[in-house]
């Protein structure tokens, strides 16, 4: 079933897959990673002015990485904002999204904690880097392949 947002896409032309509604009726779609900001751009002026979240996960283990985006419509004398949420995949192997940095500012942490527990690089970001982890430590904790250096060997080579 196609959704309002959804069907006001493919009537401009721009290209996307509806994933259907989550649990709460809220519209999700897929969004490709070299067309995510221009549509970001699309969807700001459209009106939704408020990236109420974001964030990001491993899909499986060796498989892709999600980028998650939950964007609300905020106007004036509305009881019942309108939301969605975006999906953008990217490959492992190379994990690079357009950061929507300069259209939603709020992206800023929310963006920079994806880049620092599964490796997603967000192109154009002003400040990517690590948030969480120290500049120092080597992988991506959140990443199902990842696996955790031994402590205890490190503690005993000391």
């Amino acid at each position: 079933m196609q959704g309002r947002l959804s069907a006001w896409l493919v009537k401009h032309g721009l290209i996307h897959r509806s994933l259907g509604f989550d649990y709460q009726g809220i519209e999700t779609l897929q969004i490709k990673s070299e067309d995510w900001h221009s549509i970001a751009v699309i969807l700001y002026v459209y009106g939704y002015n408020y990236l109420r979240s974001q964030c990001a996960y491993d899909v499986a283990p060796g498989g892709l990485l999600a980028s998650v985006y939950h964007l609300t419509r905020i106007e004036y004398g509305v009881d019942q904002p309108e939301e969605v949420c975006i999906k953008v995949f990217v490959s492992r192997s190379n994990p690079r999204i357009p950061s929507v940095f300069w259209v939603w500012k709020s992206v800023d942490f929310q963006e920079r904690e994806s880049y620092d527990m599964l490796g997603i690089s967000y192109d154009n970001h002003p400040r990517l880097k690590r948030i969480l982890m120290p500049e120092s430590w080597i992988g991506w904790p959140l990443r199902k392949d990842y696996v955790a250096p031994n402590f205890y060997e490190i503690q005993d080579a000391h």
